[in-house]
Parts: C-alpha cells; sequence; structure tokens
C-alpha cells in the first residue's frame, strides 16, 4: 500500500488539517504576517513564501495568469514637469520621449485562449527610463478580488480549469471558482467589475488601465504622497456585447491581437493618457475606505484625475516569442521617486513576480533578455547563472574591494541612488487583517449605483449565465445572499433565474434597516469621513464618443452596386480614421453599375457582422435584388440590429433592411437619423447621408433597441 493511500486511510475530512510541505500544521491562511495589522508583510513569513513559491512554479514555459497576451513598443511623454510631486526622472521633462513596451494580456486563459472571453485583462507597461527600468503592472480593472497576497494561489486555483477534469478553459463560469468567492465576500466589488462590459472590451485601445495598487510618489525634498496610476484611452471606453464576444471567440480567436497589430501597421496608434490621483500624508485616514485596500477604488469624484502625460504605441514586435512571450515585468522595478505602500497584495506582489520569472524564463538572468534589457549602463557583482549573456571582464566580483578601485561603488543619493522612503514602522508580528479592510460590499453597491439601465441589464444578465453554469445549488444560494448585500432586487432576479430561493426583507425590517442607518449616520456626523453614493466615471456611457478612429465598417456588396454611395462613405469614414471593408458572397474585384470595381477581401464565410463595428449597403437595383436572395445577407444585418451596431443603407437598399425586420427604417426623404441608430436614404445628397452615419458610429451602440428588455 502506498503512502498516499495510508495516509488518506488514517485521515478522516474532519481531522485533514492544513500543513507547510514539510508537515508544519498551519494556523492561519488568510492574511500575511504583518508588523502591525496595516504594517508590511515580513520576509520571515515561511508560509506566505512556500506558498506563493510553489504556485510561481506550476507551470512552465507559459504564465500560471496572463498567459494569453499581445505587446507593442511606443513611447511616453510628460505634459509638464512632476517635480513637486515625484523627482522620477522620466515625469520631469516634456520634450524627452521614453521608451516603452506594454503587454495587454487575459488573465485566466492559457496561451491559446480566446481574447474575448469574459475576464480581466493586464496592462502591463515597462519605461525603459534614463535611471532604469520602471515596470508599471496593472489591469484594465481597478480592484482586485483579494485583499492579501497570500490568498491569490487560492484564487487562481479556483478560477483556473478544474483540476480533476481541466474544465472549462478561459472561463469562471463553474462550480470551483464561484464557491471560492461565495466564501470570499471581500470579492464582490470586483465581481461586478468582471460582470460588466468592462470585461470584454471591443479592443485593447479602448479599455483603460490601472495600477490597482496604492504607491508613493517622493519628491527631491523627501515629501511622500500616496499616488494611484490610471490610463486613460484617447480613444474612449467601448466593450462588445456578450453574445458577441462568445460567437467572436470562434470566429476569430485572434480578435483584439490582430486589432493591435492592423491598428499600429495602419498608422492608427494607440494612445493612452496616464492620469494620477494623489493623496497627501496627512490625509490618509480621511475616507470611508483604506486607501490600502486594493479591494477599493478612490471615487474621482472626492480623489481627482491629474492627467500627466500621453503613451503612444507606435511599433509591433519583430518577433512574438522573443518580445511578447520573454517580456518580464515586476511591480518591484521602480526607479527613484516612486516607492511602495503597506498595501498586502503589494507587497506579496513584490516577492512573486521575480520568483515566477526564475521558472520561467530559465534563471535569475531573465534581466539579461534583449526585451528586458535597461537602456542605462548596468554594473553588479551578480555572476554565473544559467542564460547568462554579459561577459564580465572585471578581475574583482565583490564589494568593497581594493583591487579593483572599489567599483562599481554606491550612488549617493544626489546622484540617483534609491533611497526608500523612510516610513516608521511598528507593531506586533502578527496574522491579522485591519479592521479597516471589512467593508466588502460598499463600493460594489457604489460601482452598482452608477451604472446606466443597460449596464445594469448586461451585469445581471452575466450573473445569470456565470451562475446558471454552477452545478451546486448551495454555492448559488450563498452568491444571492452575497448580492442581495449589494442589491436587493438584483439578487431577487439572479435567484428566480438559477432555481434557488429569496425573500426580500419585510417592512419592518426595512424600517429597522433604515432607522440604524440613520443612527450610524448621526453617530458620525461629527467625524464624517469622504464618501459618495454614485460615481458617474465608473460607467462607460459616460466616455467620450466623439471619434471613430480605429472602428471597422462591413460594406455588404454584389454586382451592380451603386459606386456613387459607396465612395462617398468610404471616403467619408476614412477621413475620420475608420474602415470600410468590402463583404460579398466572394472574393475579388465586385464591378458596379456604372463599371468602376471594389475589392471584396471578405466573404460570409470567413467573416460576419461580430467583426465590425457598423454594417453599409449602398444601392443598386441589380446588387440589391441578387443580395435579397441570400439568407447570409440579411442574418447579418440581423445580426448586426441585435448587437446595437449602427445600420446604414441607401437606396434600393433599405428593401434590404425591411426585409431583415428592422422595425425603425424610414423611407422618408430626405436622409434621416433614426434614434436607434439606422441612416437610410432615397436621395443622392451623399455628404449629409456619410455625415449621419459618422455620427451615428461615433456612438458606438444604440441601446435603444434593447429598451425593452432594460430593467426599470
Amino acid at each position: 500500500m502506498t503512502n498516499q493511500e495510508n495516509n488518506h486511510n488514517e485521515e478522516t475530512n474532519e481531522n485533514i488539517y492544513l500543513t507547510t510541505n514539510q508537515g508544519v500544521r498551519i494556523h492561519h491562511t488568510d492574511d500575511s504576517l504583518k508588523a502591525g495589522d496595516r504594517g508590511p508583510t515580513l520576509m520571515e513569513d515561511f508560509h506566505f513564501r512556500e506558498k506563493m513559491t510553489h504556485f510561481d512554479h506550476e507551470r512552465i514555459p507559459e504564465r500560471v495568469v496572463h498567459a494569453r497576451g499581445s505587446g507593442a513598443h511606443g513611447y511616453f511623454q510628460v505634459y509638464e514637469s512632476m517635480a513637486e510631486y515625484t523627482k522620477a526622472g522620466f515625469l520631469q521633462d516634456p520634450s524627452l520621449k521614453t521608451p516603452v513596451f506594454v503587454r495587454f494580456s487575459t488573465v485566466v486563459g492559457f496561451r491559446g485562449s480566446a481574447d474575448t472571453v469574459r475576464d480581466a485583462r493586464g496592462f502591463a507597461t515597462k519605461f525603459y527610463t534614463q535611471e532604469g527600468n520602471y515596470d508599471l503592472v496593472g489591469n484594465n480593472i481597478p480592484v482586485f478580488f483579494i485583499q492579501d497576497a497570500i490568498k491569490f494561489p487560492d484564487l487562481v486555483h479556483a478560477v483556473k480549469p478544474e483540476p480533476h477534469n481541466e474544465m472549462p478553459q478561459a472561463s469562471a463560469a463553474h462550480d470551483n471558482f464561484w464557491d471560492f468567492i461565495s466564501l470570499m465576500p471581500e470579492s464582490m466589488h470586483m465581481i461586478f467589475w468582471v460582470l460588466s462590459d468592462r470585461a470584454i472590451p471591443r479592443s485593447y485601445s479602448m479599455m483603460e488601465g490601472f495600477g490597482v495598487h496604492t504607491f508613493r510618489f517622493v519628491n527631491a525634498e523627501g515629501k511622500a504622497r500616496f499616488v494611484k496610476f490610471h490610463w486613460k484611452p484617447v480613444l474612449g471606453m467601448h466593450s462588445l456585447v456578450w453574445d458577441e464576444a462568445q460567437k467572436i471567440a470562434g470566429k476569430d480567436p485572434d480578435f483584439n491581437r490582430r486589432d493591435l497589430w492592423e491598428s499600429i501597421e495602419m498608422g492608427n496608434f494607440p494612445e493612452f493618457e496616464l492620469g494620477v490621483q494623489m493623496i497627501e500624508e496627512e490625509d490618509e485616514m480621511m475616507f470611508d475606505f483604506d486607501i490600502l485596500d486594493a479591494t477599493k477604488i478612490w471615487p474621482e469624484e472626492i480623489v481627482p484625475v491629474k492627467k500627466v502625460g500621453k503613451m503612444v504605441l507606435n511599433r509591433n514586435p519583430d518577433n512574438f516569442f522573443a518580445e511578447t512571450e520573454q517580456v518580464a515585468f515586476h511591480p518591484g522595478h521602480v526607479v527613484p521617486g516612486i516607492d511602495f505602500t503597506n498595501d498586502p497584495l503589494l507587497q506579496g506582489r513584490l516577492f512573486s513576480y521575480v520568483d515566477t520569472q526564475l521558472t520561467r524564463l530559465g534563471g535569475p538572468n531573465f534581466a539579461e533578455i534583449p526585451i528586458n534589457r535597461p537602456k542605462v549602463a548596468v554594473h553588479n557583482n551578480q555572476q554565473d547563472g544559467f542564460m547568462r549573456q554579459h561577459n564580465p571582464t572585471r578581475k574583482v566580483n565583490y564589494f568593497p574591494n581594493s583591487l579593483g578601485q572599489n567599483a562599481p561603488i554606491t550612488a549617493p543619493e544626489e546622484e540617483g541612488g534609491y533611497v526608500h522612503y523612510a516610513e516608521k514602522v511598528e507593531g506586533r508580528k502578527i496574522r491579522r487583517r485591519s479592521e479597516s479592510f471589512n467593508d466588502h460590499f460598499s463600493q460594489a453597491r457604489l460601482f452598482w449605483n452608477s451604472m446606466s439601465e443597460v449596464e445594469k441589464m448586461h451585469i445581471q444578465d452575466a450573473f445569470l449565465f456565470e451562475l446558471g453554469k454552477v452545478e451546486s445549488q448551495e454555492v448559488r444560494q450563498r452568491m444571492v445572499g452575497l448580492i442581495a448585500k449589494v442589491d436587493q432586487e438584483l439578487a431577487a432576479t439572479v435567484a428566480e433565474g438559477v432555481g434557488v430561493s429569496y425573500s426580500s426583507p419585510s417592512i419592518g425590517e426595512k424600517a429597522k434597516e433604515v432607522a440604524h442607518n440613520v443612527t450610524e449616520t448621526v453617530k458620525e456626523a461629527v467625524t464624517r469621513k469622504k464618501t459618495v453614493d454614485k460615481s458617474p466615471t465608473l460607467s462607460m456611457e459616460n466616455t467620450r464618443k466623439d471619434t471613430i478612429k480605429g472602428r471597422k465598417v462591413a460594406c455588404i456588396l454584389a454586382d451592380g452596386f451603386d459606386y456613387d454611395a459607396f465612395q462617398h462613405v468610404k471616403s467619408a469614414l476614412e477621413a475620420e480614421g475608420a474602415q470600410l471593408k468590402v463583404v460579398s458572397k466572394r472574393l475579388g474585384m465586385i464591378r458596379a453599375s456604372d463599371g468602376k470595381e471594389a475589392e471584396a477581401k471578405k466573404t460570409f464565410l470567413t467573416t460576419g457582422s461580430i467583426m465590425f463595428d457598423a454594417v453599409f449597403i449602398p444601392g443598386g437595383a441589380d446588387s440589391v435584388q441578387a443580395l435579397k436572395k441570400q439568407g447570409d445577407v440579411l442574418h447579418f444585418v440581423q445580426e448586426a440590429y441585435k448587437h446595437c451596431k449602427p445600420i446604414a443603407a441607401s437606396g434600393e437598399a433599405v428593401e434590404i433592411l425591411q426585409l431583415s425586420r428592422i422595425d425603425d427604417v424610414t423611407l422618408a426623404s430626405p436622409q434621416t437619423l433614426s434614434d436607434k441608430g439606422v441612416v437610410t436614404t432615397q436621395q443622392t445628397e451623399w455628404p449629409e447621408f456619410a455625415k449621419l452615419f459618422v455620427q451615428s458610429l461615433a456612438q458606438h451602440r444604440h441601446w435603444n433597441r434593447q429598451k425593452e428588455a432594460v430593467p426599470a
């Protein structure tokens, strides 16, 4: 009998204690060992180090998380000197272009998974500064699932495919994940973000990025401020719809990767503005949330975002593996003027990232791989190891020394030597979380209350989809209980949809709750802390909608189409940075009624409406007569309409919209723009027609088509 079988026979579920790999029983595994409950994580925490080390080395060579990614080169320029706030050199000179490499990624799926799955997106930026490399390693969501890094292995184990059958791929819609979440109320804020449209971005160039954690700015005088980092896309934020995202995963799993590559090749360079939120040290305790809690945002209404510079991505990698796969990020790669805080999730990442690279990139010399190599000279006494590329010629390899003139010497602070901020730290060694981290529902409620009605509907549907895949009724029931702490009407709707019970509080119970809340408000009146009930900046519907740059429009053609209509719309779109791509039954040249031609590079078999942002069908009697007989054409239009995309048709092509049962088509002249984003004309005043179509496209989606389905 094997040892494993012996252990199984000797133990029951009642007396299986959690232990280290050395057999030491673990008393507490939800918090890392800290100097005081808001203090920094201690290196002597052997349980945390063992747990994280084993997790970091679970898979080779692909990343354990963020395996599916795409990258690009570019540069960053600050708008004006930030010397008042930080001495970081790359944030001083507006004329300086700092090279960057950015890697976008999904979190959960393996390298072969699809781009458009519902997931948080990694947004990691390596700045090759004149003071060394600085890595801003974040996500497209500003908060995270957990508060302490020691829970990260548990989180990822839960969300990854279930170990007994390795299903499902790149999806959180399974029992293990929701079992974990239902027992971790601190995750509820992040859950609402992940189930929102933020988790299915239309493009990497149309999503925000966040540093997630609280860092410090330190200026030349040694004054420090707390800081959070934001990337704001110049194109605004836009998303897919869930039905569309699922279909794209089958039609083109490289959808976001392809969009990034093609945009750069065409000169439509993705642009992002770097923003910072700053809090003075003396104001650390002024808010109704703990600013070191990674499950909390700093609402922009009370801590504004200051835009300090712009990043432009203007060059694709020369080799995907050499650059995008081998790039190694680490939140501990900082430069003078940027420092850490005691955020317990950040503290754990400062250990984990380097540890992960040791296995994934073959040893300690990953910084010598070209994509990771700083643009400045590197001098130290490290030597040997796997994959060593640098060939030192000096005799000595230690410090201090006299045989080598004591080189390389340490740099004084005034010469750029990195000096950690002298934060006072004291406290008992303890595994415990600060009580200020205990509010798990207020900001989830803030996020929900800040959504537009259509965004709320999408979150509701996402809960129904995700929990509808969970087989355990007990898990579904627990999740409904947590949702009720955020919004009771949402909980009732989800409960009905996933087949579990839910009873709303009685009038008497509601009255008691209101009375309790009033009492608590009165108690806090004297020492009221800053808070908000709604934050409009959280809603994607409030972002800019005045550009169509980077958009792709399908133009459906057959022989005999109206070339004038085609060319006027094409020119208008291209003038605004959008593309018009011809889709037809066959590839090759399609002849217009006047003998001119347009080339079809896509067919109904190789693409679909899901691959485009809008649809245009020019008139032409012969073309329309042929298209009306093709079921693929009607499906193309119907599907685009279902997904609330702009649709335009001219002349005889309006009949196709009617056959597609689009109920808001107007045949009156002159051309009109319906309130549901449909543009039609029977006349030949093409400039005005094209202008209306551009306006419709700039809105991205026309949610009025879903109005009847939106919850009150």
